[in-house]
């Protein structure tokens, strides 16, 4: 991984119909954002779904690799029709769209000549200078071109390959969280944790999110920060709150 930067950036940009429809959950957003975060330091900031329509895919690759310092995509990789990503991406950068040597002998070695049929040769095409993300799993390997790295829509896939493109990454600082739990109201700490928020917008930010547990409604607060020092110093805050407002505290 390449040397440490403050503040790094990422958007997702999920591509398939499937996922749009409904008839695909998307799993990948979590699984992604949590890993940039706690392994990388690097933050989520937007993520996007959109259909396999090559214009589109066009569009927000060139939005968002010029706003962001890393794209990760998801889906439209593989052997079928469907599948747009690569070809897209090329487009969006004007490089051209063809086999990579190296991918393409992973895979035939992988499946065997006599099966490594056209549908699976596709999955060896890519932008020209791509580098590789491995795959352990199922041969087919991702890759990254510019600021843009490409992966299998597939979660259990997706999932084995991500360590793989570490190394490509500049690493930030890991943002950690704490959470305390009230049993109120949030109309009864609002005006109270507001003050508390703009004391601290600096280096901390706090959410607010409603919950219903134990036959009474409550409210996580999560403090985040890349300060654990200043991320103490914040609970303590909401301590006091919850002693000053009579507020029970839900321990987990």
């Amino acid at each position: 991984m390449k040397k440490k930067n403050k503040k790094v950036n990422a958007a997702i940009l999920i591509i398939g119909n499937e996922i749009l429809s409904g008839r695909t959950q998307d799993k990948n957003t979590a699984f992604i954002s949590n890993w940039l975060n706690n392994k990388c330091g690097i933050s989520v900031n937007e993520v996007r779904i959109v259909p396999d329509v090559e214009k589109i895919i066009m569009k927000n690759i060139l939005e968002l690799s010029k706003n962001f310092n890393y794209v990760f995509t998801t889906g439209g990789i593989g052997p079928t029709h469907d599948d747009i990503t690569a070809q897209s991406i090329s487009k969006a950068f004007k490089v051209k769209y063809g086999f990579n040597k190296e991918a393409f002998k992973i895979l035939e070695k992988y499946y065997g000549k006599s099966k490594f049929n056209d549908g699976r040769k596709k999955m060896a095409k890519m932008p020209q200078g791509s580098k590789l993300i491995y795959n352990p799993s199922s041969a087919a390997p991702g890759f990254i071109i510019k600021n843009v790295l490409c992966f299998p829509g597939v979660p259990s896939i997706l999932n084995s390959m991500i360590e793989n493109c570490k190394k490509f990454l500049i690493k930030g600082l890991i943002v950690h969280s704490k959470t305390i739990n009230f049993f109120t109201v949030e109309s009864n700490i609002s005006r109270q944790l507001s003050l508390i928020q703009k004391k601290y917008k600096k280096d901390i930010d706090i959410g607010s999110y409603p919950f219903f547990r134990l036959g009474k409604i409550g409210v996580s607060l999560v403090s985040r920060s890349t300060s654990k020092k200043k991320l103490s110093i914040v609970h303590r805050d909401l301590t006091k709150l919850a002693k000053l407002k009579k507020i029970e505290i839900l321990k987990i």
